[in-house]
């Protein structure tokens, strides 16, 4: 995983499963809606709420860091509309496409998740900076969390070291019932402790119409 020789051929990658990711024990614990959720070849949806932005000193850092490199994060603060387009990139992947409604100005974000040529989870941003991931059920919520940062460069990837990073990202999907769930991402480094939060609840206009 932490090798330039661990390739990164998106052309290779085969089609993203997170019911087989997850595993059989885990998936029946998740609740049906999170289940259609990310079902395998899910169809387009946009779903709409507000996100409850928090970013530390430290993490202005990172944030304007990875601004110069095409990178997700955000330094704002308080509470923003927010709108998340999900669809698939052609290629086996899923794309999640996050526009914030910040002040002044709009901001999207933009990041694929994909299965590698050897079935394993990453999530890539268009300028490259890429993470590892795992995802599990825990307590009924579907979680994914980072195992490792880098970049994908070609066909290689150029890791990051751990402590160069925002930190462990973990990223929670809570089903609400009534059409409703709650997303929260936290990024937690083991020096400068939670350098971003974000949480709000979404609506989902597919659970609406049944």
């Amino acid at each position: 995983m932490n090798h330039l020789s661990d390739t990164f051929d998106a052309e290779t990658r085969t089609q993203l499963d997170l019911q087989t990711l997850v595993g059989a024990e885990g998936w029946r614990r998740l609740p049906v809606a999170v289940q259609r959720r990310f079902a395998h070849a899910h169809r387009d949806v946009v779903y709409a709420g507000e996100l409850t932005l928090h970013c530390s000193p430290i993490g202005r850092v990172f944030a304007w860091a990875s601004a110069l490199l095409g990178g997700p994060l955000t330094a704002a603060r308080g509470d923003a509309p927010a709108r998340v387009r999900v669809h698939g990139d052609g290629r086996g992947g899923v794309v999640w496409e996050r526009h914030l409604a910040l002040a002044g100005h709009d901001k999207v974000v933009r990041s694929t998740k994909l299965a590698d040529a050897r079935g394993r989870l990453v999530e890539r941003t268009d300028g490259g900076l890429s993470m590892a991931l795992d995802v599990f059920e825990d307590g009924g919520a579907l979680v994914f969390e980072s195992r490792c940062y880098f970049f994908a460069l070609g066909g290689s990837r150029l890791p990051i070291p751990h402590l160069l990073t925002p930190g462990t990202c973990r990223v929670e999907h809570h089903d609400l019932g009534a059409g409703r769930f709650r997303f929260v991402l936290s990024m937690a480094h083991p020096w400068w402790g939670t350098t971003f939060r974000q949480s709000g609840v979404f609506h989902d206009p597919e659970e609406i119409r049944s």
